[in-house]
């Protein structure tokens, strides 16, 4: 069995900016708050943290200032895929330099790739690090799936330890589990789906929710590991309404909104990431008051 990178959740976390610059304060405070909340991991430059828009010494500076600002008090990933398959290699490398404990790495996006060319993909950058690999499915984003039939070559390498799963067919990973067994640690991509992935064996989610509730999140994969399963499951769905709205524009534009109610920054985005409309903030404002979270 692979030693899983953390079990429970991990916030994906967004990068905040201001003036158009990296805001440390304020990342600083979002990084603390989410370990005093009790966070089991925490992820930086995955998609809620708008890599696409950092360039490069701005993408290994947050990495690094994560790493440092954490300071081991939990894991932390780092997201270091890329459609460019020996960026992905020099990029992943580097972050293991500066301490990473494990990389995210999602699929190849807009040049994709066929089902061969992703174990090519990523057991070339997992040949070329000394860190588990948590593959990341999301197809939505990048127009390319990975089948459960792949999943299972890929967790034939020793160094590909999990699979974010944000595919969202519920089918296609029970076939998945079901070829890779223990060989491969299963996180849900999705919060809406937190508990059903458990179900077929996750070890957790990588979450956006947990940015605005680390504590909640941590406890849905607390009480369903403890076998608490309806406790687990009455807590995911109190909380479906506020996934919904947190999903009701393109992610991270919501979830931005709502740290900066909750004063852990300015909301501020990269174009062509732009505002949140003014009736989905009032709506997820409204939300967040109903939840006492504000």
């Amino acid at each position: 069995m692979k030693k899983p990178v953390f079990r429970g959740a991990a916030t994906a976390l967004i990068t905040p900016f201001k003036d158009g610059k990296v805001d440390y304060e304020s990342f600083a405070r979002l990084i603390d708050f989410q370990i005093n909340g009790g966070i089991d991991a925490l992820v930086v430059c995955g998609t809620t943290g708008e890599p696409s828009t950092l360039n490069d010494q701005e993408h290994m500076d947050v990495m690094e200032f994560c790493i440092k600002h954490t300071a081991g008090r939990v894991p932390v990933l780092c997201g270091t895929g890329s459609n460019d398959t020996e960026y992905a290699v020099s990029l992943s490398k580097r972050a293991c330099e500066i301490g990473a404990d494990a990389l995210l790495m999602v699929t190849p996006y807009y040049n994709k790739t066929t089902q061969r060319g992703l174990v090519k993909h990523f057991y070339k950058v997992a040949d070329n690090v000394d860190k588990p690999i948590i593959v990341y499915n999301v197809p939505s984003r990048t127009g390319l799936c990975i089948k459960p039939e792949t999943y299972a070559e890929l967790a034939k390498h020793p160094n590909i330890s999990g699979i974010k799963e944000a595919g969202g067919d519920m089918s296609a990973i029970a076939h998945t589990m079901a070829l890779c067994g223990d060989q491969i640690n299963l996180y849900s991509g999705n919060d809406d789906q937190i508990v059903p992935v458990m179900s077929l064996g996750g070890q957790g989610v990588i979450s956006v929710l947990s940015h605005l509730i680390p504590k909640q999140v941590h406890d849905i994969c607390e009480l369903y590991d403890k076998g608490q399963t309806k406790e687990s499951l009455k807590l995911q769905l109190k909380y479906h309404e506020l996934i919904s709205a947190l999903f009701c524009e393109v992610n991270p534009i919501p979830v931005k909104a709502a740290m900066q109610i909750m004063g852990y920054c300015n909301g501020e985005l990269r174009l062509p990431l732009y505002e949140i409309e003014e009736k989905n903030y009032e709506k997820l404002k409204s939300i967040m008051k109903e939840l006492n979270i504000i």
